[in-house]
């Protein structure tokens, strides 16, 4: 039985990106090394999230790459505040203007110091021609 999943971002930026998530998302250290951190954000769904230097032994040759590629989702309450809060007055950089989307999403994204995008979601009523594409667990 699965009892954790958890995304591990492999960076050669480990103090820099706990920092991000900390301080701008929200997450706790629950360990703390300097090749690795663990943090864990609480709350009735609580998240993990791990930083991990790439170049570490525990990593298999071969494998010991920076992230590439990587989109983690953040789904909040209010997007516009959140858009207000990191890029407006934490002043980072959006890759992603804020926008809605007719799929039923309103959002932007910005980069963690790892280069791993960052996309802050409030879902919103999709448009017609998406409404019955989403499926519900009765």
């Amino acid at each position: 039985m699965l009892s954790s999943f958890y995304p591990v971002i492999a960076t050669d930026r480990v103090r820099e990106t706990a920092d991000f998530y900390t301080k701008l998302m929200g997450f706790d250290i629950t360990f703390e090394a300097d090749w690795y951190v663990s943090l864990r954000r609480g709350g009735d769904l609580p998240y993990e999230l791990a930083i991990l230097d790439h170049t570490h032994p525990t990593i298999p040759k071969g494998y010991r790459n920076k992230v590439t590629g990587l989109l983690l989702n953040f789904e909040v309450d209010d997007v516009d505040a959140e858009w207000e809060r990191l890029v407006v007055r934490e002043g980072l950089t959006p890759t992603l203007e804020i926008r809605s989307e007719d799929f039923g999403q309103r959002h932007f994204i910005v980069t963690d110091p790892s280069g791993v995008l960052i996309d802050v979601i409030t879902e919103i009523p999709p448009a017609e021609q998406y409404a019955d594409r989403f499926v519900t667990n009765g």
